[in-house]
Formats: C-alpha cells, structure tokens, sequence
C-alpha cells in the first residue's frame, strides 16, 4: 500500500497502542490501512528503520517492528481507503518498490 503524504510504497504500521499486544496492534494496522483482516503471528519476523516525517517537517527516527499477517479477508471498503493506494505483488516485486534498505531486507527474505 502507499503512504498517505508521500505516495510512497510502504507496509501497515503504526504506534504501540496500550493494552494490546504488538502482534494485535500490528492486524489493526494492517485492517485500517490496508483493509485487510487475518491471524497475525506472534512471533517478531524482523525490524526496520526509517525516517518519519512529522507535520512540522523534522524527521524523528523511527524503529518497526514487523508481524506477519495470514490474511483471511480483503475489505471493499476499510477506513483509510481513500486515503491509499492497494496491490498484492511478489515479495521480491515489493521488495524493489519500497525505499527503505532495511525494509527491502525483509521483503527479500519472504520470497
């Protein structure tokens, strides 16, 4: 899916959210920015680092964590839907659109 600002090709992520497991926090993520629903795995698959970019310009470094997600439903319809963009592609296809090394990392390690 693409980012909201930059139009930039990124995977679901977002802040922890208290109370509630990363893995859990990570499929409510995934359902809001990429409308879609299934059983995350527990178990971290990795981490990778980027440069988020705050309202006022300043980057903050940030750190992510990454769950898989065995997806067992794809949304018509999802909150942010006008907001991105969708597309299911290849591990190594994905790999090669989105920007961060780290994350090109992982992609590469799930084809």
């Amino acid at each position: 899916m693409t980012s909201r600002e930059t139009r930039r090709w990124v995977i679901p992520k977002g802040w922890p959210m208290k109370a509630r497991q990363p893995w859990d926090a990570a499929a409510t993520e995934a359902f809001e920015e990429a409308g879609v629903r299934g059983e995350p795995e527990r178990t971290q698959f990795g981490a990778y680092r980027y440069d988020k970019v705050r309202k006022s310009g300043r980057l903050r470094p940030v750190k992510a964590r990454v769950f898989r997600l065995k997806v067992t439903e794809m949304l018509e319809d999802w909150p942010e839907k006008t907001q991105r963009d969708r597309a299911w592609m290849s591990p190594a296809e994905a790999a090669e659109r989105v920007a961060e090394p780290e994350l090109k990392a992982l992609l590469r390690r799930l084809g």
